[in-house]
Parts: structure tokens; C-alpha cells; sequence
């Protein structure tokens, strides 16, 4: 992938973000486990694509079948951590999990708005 690309991303996904915190904390009177359970999603969201980057750019110098269990390994890696986020927001009092669902959704929502808003986001 290309680095701007993902730099450009994740700058929108700050905006966005800084928009749901605030939003949060005008809206709910105990809003610092939702805050936090977003912010703990989000930002295993950012690195998720930041892995998912990483594989596609090591795996096509492979052949293809070490690309094969080399995408597949980081594949199951990438949602063994989600597992793991979700299980410790559930269990943790101070996250709230659906907050954390909502942050690691992030990306992939401002992914699908900015090639629809932004017809230059893929160039």
C-alpha cells in the first residue's frame, strides 16, 4: 500500500474520532468508558491495517505458496488481536464493548465514506 495513502487515512480517522469523543462526552454523563473503549478499539484498528499492510508488502516477494500461509498465518493473527480486544473490553469495567466494536470498525467506515465523498482518495 502506499504510505500517504495510509497516512491520509489515518488523519481521518483522527478527525472522525475527535468528533465521536466529543460528541460522547456531551451526550452520556459517564462517558469515560466509552471514550476509552473507543479509543482502545480505534486504535487496534490503526494497527491492524498498518499489519494488513506489512503482509500484502512482504507476501507478493514470495512465492505463492509461502504468500499463502504467509497471508493466511497474519490473517488469523490479525483476528486473534480483535478476539483478544473484544474479550478485554467485555470483561474490563472501565471499556465499554461496544464503543471498542465501533472503533475497530473505524477504518473500514472512513475507508467505504472517502471513496464515496472523495473521488481523488485512491489516486
Amino acid at each position: 500500500m502506499n504510505n500517504d495513502l495510509i497516512l491520509t487515512i489515518y488523519k481521518r480517522v483522527a478527525v472522525v474520532s475527535l468528533l465521536v469523543v466529543v460528541i460522547s462526552y456531551l451526550l452520556f454523563s459517564n462517558s469515560k468508558p466509552i471514550i476509552l473503549g473507543y479509543i482502545f478499539g480505534t486504535i487496534i484498528s490503526m494497527l491492524g491495517l498498518k499489519l494488513i499492510d506489512n503482509t500484502v508488502s512482504k507476501s507478493v516477494k514470495m512465492s505463492p505458496a509461502q504468500a499463502n500461509r504467509y497471508t493466511v498465518f497474519h490473517y488469523f493473527l490479525r483476528y486473534l488481536i480483535y478476539f483478544i480486544v473484544l474479550f478485554v473490553a467485555a470483561v474490563a469495567d472501565y471499556l465499554n464493548v461496544i464503543a471498542a466494536v465501533l472503533g475497530l470498525m473505524i477504518i473500514k467506515l472512513v475507508i467505504i465514506i472517502s471513496t464515496v465523498l472523495d473521488k481523488d482518495f485512491m489516486k
